[in-house]
C-alpha cells in the first residue's frame, strides 16, 4: 500500500491511498472461495460451482466484502504511517470505481478527507499581567438581602376594609372558552392565585382583578400572543369569567429577635442573621472576583494563541452551547419549541464563544501536557462524589453511568486543565486595583 499526505489547512488533510494489485487479488481470491464453499448455484452441487460463475453470480457481494475488508485496514494504516491525530470519521471516496469491474487487475485508489487536532504551539503562559478587582460588600448589600429574606418570611393576609389593589393576592375559580373553539369543552380551573399587577401577569387579569372583593365576578377578554408560553392559548381570544373567593395582601413580620430565630437554629438575633448575611456576601465576592481574574487570563491566552480550530469540534461544542441554553429556559418556565426564537441564528451566535471554549481547551491540555501535571484516581473520586451531591444521586450511580459514557476520562481531562488554569493563576502577576462599578460591570 502506498500513501500520499496532502496538508490542506492545520486541521484537515487529505490522503490518497493505492492499494495494490496482489493485495487486493489475495483478499478478492479468499473471499471468492468463502462464496464458492457456500454458493448454491442451479445446476452444481453445493460448494462445486465454478469460481468464475460464482464471481459473475454474487459479482456485487464479493465485491462489496472485499472493499469492506481492505479499506478500513487501509485508512487506519494510512493514518497511523503519517502520524496523524484524526478526530471523528474520515472521508473516503474512491478515485477509479471503474477499475473495481477488473478487481485483483488493477490497483484501488482511496481518497481520504480527514479532520485532525492542530499542532498547539505554546507562547508566553507564565507571567500574564492581570487586574483583580473586588466588589466591597456595603450595608445597603446587607439590607437587600435582609429584605429579600422578609419578603421569603411574608404571610399573606385576608383584606376585608377595601378592594383589591395592585400588589394584592386575588384567588379566583376561572372558567375560560376559546372564542374560536366553541364547542371545546371550556377552561375551568378553581382557586388560581393571581398576582394583581405581577410580573408575567397577563394585564386583562390586572385590569379586571383590581378593585374586587370576595364573592364578586368579572368577564373579560383576554388575546394572547402567538409566542404565549403556553401552546394550546398562543394566538386564542379567551372569554373568561373570574368569581373572587378571596383577596389577600403581603405582611412583612417585623425585623426583631423573634424573626430571626424562625429563619434557623443558628441563629439568635437580628445582628446574628446580619452578621451571616455580610460573610455570604464577602465570601461571593471574593468568588466574583477570583471568577472574573480566570476569565482575563484566559482572554489573555486566547489572544496570544491564535489557531485553527477543527470545526467539527466547533459544531459539538456550540451544540452544547445551545443544550444549556434550552435547559436553562425549562428551568425558567419557558418552553423552547414556543419561545419564538431564531434558533439557527442563536446558533451561529454561539459559534464564536464555542470556538474559544475548545481552543482554551486545547491550549489548557498542552500546558497540561507540557508541566506534566496529572491526575489520580482519588482525585477522580472526590470529582464523581461532588456530582453525586450536587446532582443527589448515588455516588455508584454516577460513576455507573459516566463509565458508561466514557465520563472518567473526561472528568481526568477535565480536571488537569483545571489544575493547568490553577498554575496560571499561581504564576500570573496579579495587581489588586480599587473597584470601580462602572468599569467592572462592562470587563
Amino acid at each position: 500500500m502506498k500513501s500520499e499526505l496532502i496538508n490542506v489547512s492545520p486541521t484537515r488533510k487529505e490522503l490518497n491511498i493505492q492499494i495494490e494489485p496482489q493485495q487486493v487479488r489475495e483478499v478478492y481470491d479468499r473471499i471468492s472461495e468463502q462464496y464458492v464453499r457456500a454458493a448454491n448455484v442451479p445446476g452444481f452441487r453445493k460448494g462445486h460451482a465454478p469460481r468464475s460463475v460464482v464471481r459473475t453470480r454474487y459479482k456485487s457481494e464479493i465485491r462489496g466484502d472485499v472493499l469492506r475488508e481492505l479499506l478500513p485496514h487501509a485508512v487506519h494504516d494510512a493514518i497511523l504511517e503519517n502520524s496523524l491525530n484524526a478526530i471523528g470519521e474520515p472521508e473516503v471516496h474512491l478515485d477509479n470505481p471503474e477499475e473495481l469491474e477488473k478487481l485483483g487487475q488493477e490497483p484501488i485508489k482511496v481518497k481520504i478527507g480527514v479532520e485532525v487536532l492542530p499542532e498547539v504551539t505554546l507562547g508566553e503562559y507564565k507571567g500574564l499581567e492581570v487586574t483583580r478587582k473586588q466588589r466591597p460588600v456595603t450595608d445597603d448589600d446587607v439590607d437587600k438581602m435582609i429584605e429579600a429574606f422578609r419578603d421569603g418570611s411574608a404571610s399573606l393576609e385576608p383584606v376585608e376594609d377595601r378592594a383589591s389593589q395592585p400588589g394584592d393576592t386575588v384567588t379566583v375559580n376561572i372558567v375560560g372558552k376559546i372564542s374560536d373553539r366553541p364547542d371545546e369543552e371550556d377552561i375551568n380551573a378553581d382557586e388560581v392565585d393571581v398576582l394583581v399587577g405581577g410580573e408575567g401577569v397577563q394585564p386583562e387579569f390586572t385590569e379586571n382583578l383590581t378593585g374586587v372583593k370576595p364573592e364578586e365576578s368579572r368577564s373579560f377578554t383576554v388575546i394572547y400572543s402567538e409566542d404565549f408560553k403556553t401552546k394550546e392559548l398562543a394566538g386564542q381570544t379567551v372569554n373568561y369569567t373570574a368569581e373572587v373567593t378571596a383577596v389577600r395582601t403581603k405582611v412583612l413580620p417585623e425585623v426583631d429577635d423573634e424573626w430571626a430565630k424562625s429563619l434557623g437554629e443558628e441563629f439568635e438575633t437580628v445582628d446574628n442573621v446580619r452578621t451571616k448575611i455580610r460573610e455570604d456576601l464577602e465570601q461571593r465576592s471574593v468568588a466574583e472576583a477570583d471568577g472574573r481574574v480566570r476569565g482575563e487570563i484566559m482572554k489573555k491566552l486566547l489572544e496570544a494563541h491564535q489557531f485553527e480550530v477543527p470545526q467539527s469540534l466547533i459544531e459539538q461544542q456550540t451544540s452544547h452551547r445551545l443544550e444549556s441554553v434550552m435547559r436553562d429556559m425549562i428551568r425558567r418556565g419557558v418552553d423552547p419549541r414556543v419561545a419564538g426564537l431564531d434558533w439557527q441564528g442563536a446558533r451561529e451566535e454561539l459559534k464564536g464563544q464555542a470556538e474559544d471554549d475548545v481552543r482554551a481547551t486545547l491550549l489548557m491540555e498542552q500546558i497540561a501536557q507540557n508541566e506534566k501535571i496529572t491526575v489520580t484516581d482519588e482525585e477522580i473520586d472526590a470529582e464523581i462524589e461532588a456530582i453525586s451531591i450536587m446532582s443527589r444521586q448515588p455516588k455508584e450511580q454516577v460513576r455507573a453511568a459516566l463509565t458508561k459514557d466514557g465520563g472518567d476520562r473526561s472528568i481526568a481531562q477535565r480536571l488537569r486543565n483545571r489544575k493547568a488554569l490553577d498554575l496560571l493563576i499561581a504564576n500570573a502577576e496579579v495587581k489588586e486595583d480599587e473597584w470601580s462599578e462602572e468599569k467592572s460591570e462592562t470587563e
